[in-house]
């Protein structure tokens, strides 16, 4: 395989650009002195901004994963009830960790199918300490409606834990205005950085909470994260990994200088370019939405055809050199997926879409005659 020709259309990892790949190559610094201190204080300065939020916000050496962990160990005690929505795959990890630490209380929709609100609110009304919810279900290429889900856990005094790993920095998100009280993301997705980071945004009502729980994670707690990090000199309680601390700096550079709304405007013109050419072909997309649920803006989901399966398709796009994703678990093999997260270009689009084309038209199940590629490319005029 040859990586330095190989294009990443996945939705995590995504490309990363040159210029933050160099980054990590710098010298070594002493994470106790003022350069890294000031560096982080950057870093989380824009993050409020990405986030949208007056809250805390730390960046912990771990995956989307460890954040995901840590808010739900910091704040849920054993014998507390915790509502988990589920519509994919990571709703479904969201629930197997809160299973290791309170009780939980299921919402288990078919994956990509619109969440019920009326049994959100159901299920909060007889008393839950959070709500889990994954904001963007990778999984499945749905977005789920997080304002509301918002406004119910405020009614019902349930703390708001979101999953925002493939929504903060490519889609809106408004964590102060949408009442999350834990909010999190992954380097590798949106912000275009390498993996083995996450950030997370935790609120004053969130903090308080953590005063009830009788066993803390040590690695992962997050009051640790805030007693570091209010030091004169800013720390990270436990040694941070510095070359992605490094490279997670400079990918944060671009999104500032690119600003969030164009930032905005570009991760959804390339989803919708993506959904006209699949439709111009053909392909049906996989999330069954209703009122309350759209398509995800930064990875798009399709049902592969029957007589070929999604395996094949891409298993087909990388002897092409592009990599997409399959369908995981329970959605192996019946559907594709196509990532427009990070740092991508109309032409990379472009090139994705004229390739699975071709893919598809050599598997018999479309025309071939461009309309998909026809298709993207009327919609991606506005970044060309």
């Amino acid at each position: 395989m040859d990586l330095e020709n190989t294009l990443l259309m996945m939705p995590g990892p995504v490309p990363v650009a040159p210029r933050t790949l160099r980054a990590m190559a710098k010298p070594m610094i002493n994470h106790r002195g003022a350069a890294f201190s000031e560096m982080y204080d950057d870093c989380r300065e824009i993050l409020a901004g990405v986030f949208k939020t007056q809250n805390d916000i730390f960046v912990i050496s771990g995956s989307g994963s460890a954040s995901m962990e840590a808010a739900i160990g910091c704040t849920i005690n054993k014998d507390d009830t915790i509502v988990t929505i589920e519509n994919g795959k990571f709703g479904e990890r969201f629930k197997d960790i809160a299973g290791r630490y309170g009780n939980v209380v299921p919402l288990e929709f078919e994956w990509g199918e619109g969440i019920d609100l009326g049994i959100v609110e159901e299920k909060l009304s007889e008393g839950a300490k959070a709500v889990t919810l994954v904001h963007n279900e990778t999984s499945a290429g749905i977005m789920n409606p997080a304002k509301e889900v918002g406004k119910l856990a405020r009614k019902y005094d349930a703390l708001f834990i979101m999953d925002g790993v493939t929504s903060i920095g490519g889609d809106v998100v408004e964590v102060d205005e949408w009442g999350v009280d834990i909010a999190v993301v992954g380097s590798q997705k949106c912000l275009a950085a390498p993996p083995g980071l996450s950030m997370i945004s935790v609120s004053e009502r969130a903090f308080s909470a953590m005063d009830d729980v009788d066993r803390m994670p040590y690695y992962l707690d997050l009051k640790a994260y805030k007693k570091s990090a209010d030091k004169e000199s800013t720390q990270t309680p436990y040694t941070p990994a510095i070359p992605l601390f490094f490279a997670l700096h400079d990918a944060l550079n671009i999104v500032r200088e690119e600003g969030m709304d164009a930032r905005i405007k570009r991760h959804r013109t390339g989803a919708e370019a993506i959904r006209a050419a699949v439709a111009a072909m053909g392909i049906d997309m996989l999330p069954k939405l209703n009122e309350h649920s759209s398509y995800s803006n930064t990875v798009s989901a399709m049902k592969a055809p029957d007589s070929v399966g999604g395996n094949n398709i891409k298993k087909d796009m990388l002897e092409r050199g592009i990599v997409i994703a399959g369908g995981q678990a329970r959605l192996s093999d019946r559907i594709f997926r196509i990532g427009s997260m990070g740092n991508f270009t109309a032409h990379e689009i472009l090139v994705t879409i004229q390739q699975l084309e071709t893919v598809l038209h050599k598997r018999g199940v479309v025309p071939g005659h461009g309309a998909g590629i026809q298709a993207a490319s009327n919609v991606l005029d506005t970044l060309l």
